[in-house]
């Protein structure tokens, strides 16, 4: 944040349940400070129950606006007044602006930031060359559902433990979207171009999804949207396997541009190696 905040100082913020796994403070403030705004960005974690009243609260412009994460995606579009097409299309929002008549109008950079992720770690991938495998059917398998397919994937392939909710994809979606049941899973995989962990198996350091990596091509990309670790055990299946990977972190980083040019009108300074700083809190080697 600045060093020095005066009464007119700019508002934002992220939100979830937990957050304190969150890294956008991290990054929006060191922005802040590098930009010498007069600005602060801070997280919020309110009980499931009352997501609705919180959000309501903020109308009327006292915050600028704030990050949405899990579990509150979804309803966070749905309170939402105006939207984004991008938000519209994923069924999620992971950005509300508060407006200063009271109004909130919704975004999701989820999806800008995974491809932004993608043609950073895995440069000269074709996402319009073989199928996408997606773990996961809640609001960041919406993002990278709507962004995977206005880039050209060919046909993306839902696997969640709930089928009914991968099924709803379907249905939101359409035809080049999948429902594949857990006990068919192996069979996704063999053609796959990409695949996804848009869950929030591994975090803190467990487990990842129950994939056999071993049977996708040997020129298949792995991403997994958890940065907590960085090196997910998920990830490191995939490169023990010698596939390409792209980190959750990237993809942080990536979605969080657009964000911070929403929230405080500018682009992030580019003297910042936000990275770097990131890399640094996690413990993570640069």
């Amino acid at each position: 944040m600045s060093s020095t905040l005066s009464g007119a100082a700019v508002v934002a913020g992220v939100c979830g349940q937990p957050i304190g796994h969150s890294m956008s403070p991290l990054i929006h403030n060191a922005w802040i400070a590098a930009a010498g705004l007069d600005a602060v960005y801070v997280p919020f974690s309110p009980p499931e129950r009352r997501f609705e009243a919180f959000i309501d609260g903020l109308r009327g412009g006292g915050l600028r606006g704030l990050n949405v994460t899990i579990p509150f995606k979804e309803q966070a579009l749905a309170l939402a007044d105006r939207a984004s097409d991008l938000a519209k299309m994923a069924g999620a929002a992971n950005l509300l602006i508060f407006e200063a008549d009271g109004s909130i109008v919704a975004d999701n950079t989820d999806g800008p930031g995974l491809i932004g992720a993608i043609a950073v770690q895995a440069p000269g991938f074709d996402v319009t060359a073989a199928p996408v495998v997606i773990l996961g059917a809640g609001g960041a398998a919406r993002g990278a559902l709507a962004a995977l397919l206005l880039a050209g994937a060919p046909e993306i392939r839902v696997v969640n433990r709930t089928l009914s909710r991968a099924q709803a994809l379907v249905e939101a979606f359409g035809d080049h979207v999948r429902a594949v049941p857990e006990a068919e899973f192996d069979s996704a995989l063999p053609d796959a171009g990409l695949v996804i962990n848009a869950t929030a198996l591994g975090l803190g350091g467990g487990p990842g999804p129950e994939a056999r990596l071993e049977l996708t091509p040997a020129d298949a990309v792995i991403v997994d949207m958890v940065y907590k670790p960085l090196r997910t055990e998920f990830l490191q299946r995939g490169e023990a396997l010698g596939r390409r990977t792209v980190d959750g972190l990237e993809m942080l980083l990536r979605q969080a541009i657009p964000t911070f040019e929403a929230l405080f009108g500018q682009t992030p300074p580019a003297s910042v190696d936000i990275r770097a700083l990131a890399l640094d809190l996690l413990g993570e080697a640069r």
